[in-house]
């Protein structure tokens, strides 16, 4: 089953923005599909591989951060290739 993932990484700590920068690297370095805005990071694949893949980039962040909050919306679909049709 394909998912689409919309994750959001909030350090909360001054130095936050290097944090941001090496989760959406170690994102785009993997075999999935990456789309990044201002706002969020998506990331789509197969649930079985992506599900362990997120599991394991989210415990290494959290272990370099003192607090930080991820925000996460999965969505049964692949939506990587959505685009307005209005």
């Amino acid at each position: 089953m394909n998912i689409s993932v919309d994750l959001t990484l909030s350090p909360l700590q001054d130095d936050y923005e290097q944090h941001v920068i090496d989760f959406i690297k170690a994102l785009r370095d993997s075999e999935f599909k990456v789309l990044e805005n201002p706002l969020s990071t998506q990331i789509f694949g197969e649930f079985d591989l992506l599900m362990p893949f997120l599991n394991q980039k989210i415990k290494d962040s959290f272990q370099n951060q003192d607090i930080c909050v991820l925000t996460m919306k999965v969505v049964k679909t692949d939506r990587s290739n959505y685009e307005p049709h209005f």
